[in-house]
């Protein structure tokens, strides 16, 4: 976690975390004995001290709230077309991103932390923004080594080609240290994936 940092103040952090992991902890859906969305929070936090264990305070406030209370905006509530899920996942966005900054002011953040941490969890800005970058990053290392491979399996009917790309546009949205990290043997690949991934970033 961040220290020595100046204006950083650790209990302030430590209660938005708290905060965050409270609302993801009603999760009703579970994974690994864990509700999904709290477990999925805390993976994100592991990955980016792997990742970047210098990170800014707002980097690591988003990656936790990256997917907050994500259950209560389920995808069936939007139309099931291609336009639908492309408005689900702006809408969720935008909702990640006001559930955060309800429990960063909670906490006692200031306006100006609390829309720098609204500005990555919302997407806005990648590839230009580095906040929003790094949990861009975040988000697919996590993706890659622990939902890459069942999400495999929940898809028998895709074809290779569809896979290839997949994978390529998951790569596409990492920076080129991301895609370094990701091959240096930090995380762990999905082994019966490997090969694939292989073709597909080659």
């Amino acid at each position: 976690m961040i220290e020595n940092v100046a204006g950083f103040d650790q209990s302030r952090f430590n209660q938005a975390l708290a905060l965050f992991d409270a609302a993801n902890a009603e999760d009703p859906n579970q994974d690994e004995g864990q509700p999904k969305e709290l477990l999925y929070g805390r993976r994100m936090s592991d990955m980016i001290g792997r990742f970047a264990p210098d990170a800014s305070e707002a980097a690591q406030l988003a990656v936790r709230a990256q997917h907050i209370r994500r259950w209560t905006v389920p995808r069936n509530s939007y139309p099931m077309t291609k336009d639908g899920y492309h408005a689900w996942r702006t809408g969720l966005y935008n909702f990640h991103a006001n559930t955060a900054a309800e429990l960063m002011r909670q906490a006692g953040y200031d306006d100006a932390m609390i829309e720098r941490v609204k500005k990555a969890v919302g997407k806005r800005g990648i590839k230009i923004n580095p906040d929003t970058q790094l949990l861009e990053d975040i988000a697919n290392l996590v993706f890659i080594e622990h939902y890459l491979l069942a999400f495999a399996a929940s898809k028998p009917d895709y074809t290779e080609e569809k896979w290839l790309e997949i994978i390529r546009r998951t790569w596409g949205k990492m920076s080129k240290y991301a895609q370094t990290f990701a091959l240096s043997g930090a995380i762990k690949l999905p082994e019966p994936l490997v090969s694939l991934i292989t073709k597909a970033i080659s």
